[in-house]
């Protein structure tokens, strides 16, 4: 397998799911600063030029975070990272979905891109306000509906946790934000894993 990334967004979760799995896949740096994502090259594996992309054994390309993070877990049962029940896994897919269609759009998409949000420049720190502003409320619902102790699902740890890491990374580490106390536990317990210390590592996030 292939794993395109670009350092640091949330192609990382995947990432830390390959290391967590432990079969052999090759990580492909794309930088979305340095134009990787739009050459002709990358968009003939993937038309819709975003990260992650996933290009798996027999030549077929997976997109789209929740999906990916899915199919490995799903095909990789041996890694535990997939609750066995139905409302286990609809739990964790809930999880993925808040993340990746919630807080990671309406929060920090803001806060990168403002330009995205709003032409002229004078409304850029408005924009930048609203992104901080929703970030924060999508932590906090996160952290209202917590139903794990350590992890995300009271299962344990699934295929959520890397999910809600990656935004906990950008929160934390791009943007100075305090996250709620679970989340920040939950953010320190990952950096502690072996799993994402490979993936920042080769990342050079580390």
């Amino acid at each position: 397998m292939k794993l395109h990334y670009s350092p640091g967004a949330c192609s990382l979760g995947i990432h830390v799911l390959l290391e967590e799995i432990g079969q052999p896949f090759e990580a492909v740096r794309s930088p979305i600063k340095e134009g990787a994502l739009q050459t002709p090259e990358f968009k003939a594996l993937n038309p819709k030029g975003k990260v992650p992309t996933l290009v798996r054994d027999d030549g077929s390309v997976l997109t789209q975070y929740t999906a990916i993070a899915f199919w490995l877990a799903a095909s990789n049962p041996a890694a535990g990272l997939l609750p066995a029940d139905a409302e286990g896994q609809a739990r964790a897919l809930e999880a993925m979905d808040f993340v990746t269609g919630t807080i990671h759009p309406q929060g920090f998409s803001r806060l990168f891109n403002q330009a995205r949000f709003a032409p002229s420049e004078a409304d850029h720190p408005k924009v930048k306000e609203q992104g901080t502003a929703l970030a924060a409320k999508g932590f906090a619902d996160m952290d209202a509906t917590w139903k794990g102790a350590e992890w995300v699902l009271p299962s344990g740890y699934s295929v959520a946790d890397p999910a809600l890491f990656f935004v906990e990374f950008w929160a934390v580490k791009r943007m100075g934000m305090t996250l709620p106390p679970r989340l920040q536990a939950h953010y320190e317990r990952m950096l502690a894993r072996p799993a994402v210390q490979r993936a920042m590592a080769t990342e050079g996030l580390a």
